[in-house]
This record gives C-alpha cells, structure tokens and sequence, in this order.
C-alpha cells in the first residue's frame, strides 16, 4: 500500500468531476487500499469502518435533515456547518466489482454525501452562505501564507514501541 499525497484548497483536482470507474479491477482495488492507507495516516476518520464504494449514487433521502460541523482533509483545521440528510440510500459496486445497496444514517450518512460531493468536484465550503465561506477562505489563505503548492505529503507516524 503507498501513502497518497492530499490535494490542499485551491488545487483544480478538487474542482473536477471524476470520470466513472469503467471496471473494477487489481488497479482499482490497489487504488482503494491506498486510499484507506492516506487516510488512516493524515488522521481521516475510520469510526465507523468505512465504505468501499466504487460509482456510488445517492438513490433515496430522507426528509430529515441535519445540521453539523463539518471538515476536510483537503482543507486542514477549516470547519464549517453544513446541512445534509439524516439518511441516504446509495447504489454502488463494491471493493469486488459487485452491485451493493448501503442505507446509512447519522455520521457515516454526513460522510458518504462529503465524499460523493468530492467526486461531483463539490466541496464542503460551497454548501454555506457566501460570507461564511468567504470568512473561512480567507482564513485559510492566511493559514497558507508563504506556503506553496496544493499537494500535501502525508508520512505516516511510527509505530510506537512495544
């Protein structure tokens, strides 16, 4: 597994929509463990486990809607309240090229429609008001100040000793 570097604000990868996967195969799932692995070590969450889920679309929300705060590892330390249904159903091929159905509420609810608003090239920040984003914008260009370059190398901490 390779540890992925993370694409920070500002990099057009997180403006893009991301093409379909044409078939799932060793590259794909190689791909998919990679992921987890950058995730694990930038401190992304993994409680609950996550989901495989390869071209997933949201078929079904619920009417009831929630109101959290919301990060990204794309956008460090930058939070913001963001709206989103309580409850999605989402149709998708798993880690083996499978259809699944997953129905998923609360966090990992939140956490699925982040995620596939990533592969829409929708970001957190564009689901607040225009002065809300504008205030965390620019707080993050302060953050980023002197610092070049949209890519963030992410290294693993030891394993701690037994």
């Amino acid at each position: 597994m390779t540890v992925r570097s993370l694409h920070l604000l500002g990099s057009p990868v997180l403006r893009q929509r991301a093409a379909p996967v044409a078939r799932v195969d060793d590259a794909v799932r190689r791909l998919v463990d990679d992921l987890f692995e950058t995730m694990r070590a930038a401190k992304g969450e993994e409680h609950p486990p996550p989901l495989v889920l390869i071209n997933p679309v949201i078929v079904e929300r619920s009417p009831e809607i929630e109101i959290a705060e919301e990060g990204c590892l794309s956008i460090p330390e930058i939070f913001g309240d963001v709206e989103r249904a309580q409850r999605v159903v989402v149709e998708a091929l798993d880690r083996d090229g499978r259809p699944c159905r997953a129905e998923v509420g609360g966090y990992k609810a939140r956490a699925v429609q982040h995620e596939i608003d990533h592969l829409d090239g929708v970001l957190f920040l564009d689901h607040l008001s225009a002065v809300k984003r504008s205030l965390l914008v620019a707080k993050w260009k302060k953050a980023r100040k002197g610092k070049k370059g949209f890519l963030k190398e992410v290294t693993p901490e030891p394993a701690g000793e037994l």
